[in-house]
């Protein structure tokens, strides 16, 4: 069913997500002067995100639902919101992984690895992050940028568990695959945390 303006739902949901996204971005580069400010952009953003959330559920729209649950999960983080960042994540891997579509799945599981490593959690952090570059490198061509984004988090967390080696080896791919892209800042960073390694 279309809205008044003739737009579908997954149309509708689309403006939803852009409009949330646009705003993040914006309130993250330019952030409002009071504290009430910067939660009512918050609560705006999350409020997109979460009705854009229903009408892909609704619509069958399973890609952009693994996106926008996605979002949604980087909304409910911003906002202190661990549980609910959680509940996303996880439910984006659950649609991602029945749907079986493997860069949707690895994007997914590799921004629950995020959270998981954040919040301590470094055995499913590991769980994720592996199973994510497993899925990168079993493409024939996978998206240079999103690897290096899941070999970059393997790496770090290999350096907080203490092996070396391994992240040395992860840092370099990583800034192989940056410097394909190009994105100078994350080949950079390689190249820091290499020196850093020695």
């Amino acid at each position: 069913m279309d809205d008044a303006a003739g737009r579908s739902p997954v149309e509708r949901a689309h403006e939803l997500v852009n409009r949330a996204w646009t705003l993040r971005s914006a309130t993250m580069a330019s952030p409002p002067a009071t504290r009430p400010e910067i939660e009512k952009a918050a609560a705006h953003v999350q409020r997109c995100l979460a009705e854009a959330v229903a009408l892909f559920r609704a619509a069958g729209a399973v890609t952009e639902l693994v996106a926008a649950l996605g979002k949604l999960g980087h909304a409910e983080e911003d906002a202190g919101r661990g549980d609910a960042a959680l509940a996303c994540r996880e439910e984006a891997v659950a649609v991602a992984r029945r749907a079986g579509r493997p860069m949707p799945l690895a994007h997914a599981v590799r921004h629950l690895g995020d959270l998981h490593r954040k919040s301590g959690r470094l055995a499913p952090a590991e769980a994720c992050y592996a199973e994510a570059v497993a899925l990168y490198g079993g493409q024939d061509d996978p998206p240079a940028l999103d690897y290096a984004n899941a070999l970059r988090p393997m790496a770090i967390l290999n350096e907080t568990l203490g092996r070396t080696e391994e992240a040395r080896t992860l840092w370099r791919r990583a800034r192989d695959l940056y410097g394909a892209v190009p994105v100078e800042a994350g080949v950079a960073e390689c190249r820091e945390r290499l020196a850093r390694l020695g």
